[in-house]
């Protein structure tokens, strides 16, 4: 089941996205999210993906850049538990995430994909989003650069 994220969600989350962070480049985030933290982050624009009472992906959007010309335009997150990949949860989210920016009067939505992360890139595109830019080693960790492919939808 697809629903909005609550505050009681943030520890499941926090678990999904604290997986990334120490086992992944899907995230270049060094430094673990608390529960305060990602009950902050996914108070507005989240979703979660629930299979028997469990958190098992979640979805959000938020500004693509700070300023009132960009105001129409999102970046998003998508993640879902390791076991979970393959059972058409990370869709589900996707189609619902981008029907609620739409609804929202968003335009154009972003993902900020690792270069290493051909999953993530193929996932990507098949729901429509294109490569539209390759930054080139702006990414850091595992002590390793690592190149950002950004892939955009117009929704």
């Amino acid at each position: 089941m697809i629903r909005a994220a609550t505050p009681a969600d943030a520890p499941q989350i926090a678990a999904i996205w604290n997986h990334a962070i120490r086992e992944t480049t899907i995230t270049f985030t060094p430094v673990e999210k608390s529960d305060a933290e990602v009950a902050e982050q996914t108070a507005q624009d989240c979703l979660v993906w629930e299979v028997a009472g469990r958190v098992t992906g979640f979805a959000r959007y938020f500004p693509f850049r700070g300023g009132e010309g960009y105001r129409y335009t999102v970046e998003h997150t998508v993640m879902l538990h390791s076991d979970a990949h393959g059972q058409g949860g990370g869709r589900q989210l996707m189609d619902a995430l981008c029907a609620h920016a739409r609804r929202a009067g968003k335009h154009s939505m972003f993902a900020g994909c690792s270069a290493e992360n051909a999953d993530a890139l193929a996932f990507h595109a098949r729901l429509g989003f294109a490569e539209v830019a390759t930054l080139p080693e702006v990414g850091f960790k595992f002590g390793r650069w690592i190149d950002l492919v950004l892939m955009q939808k117009i929704l």
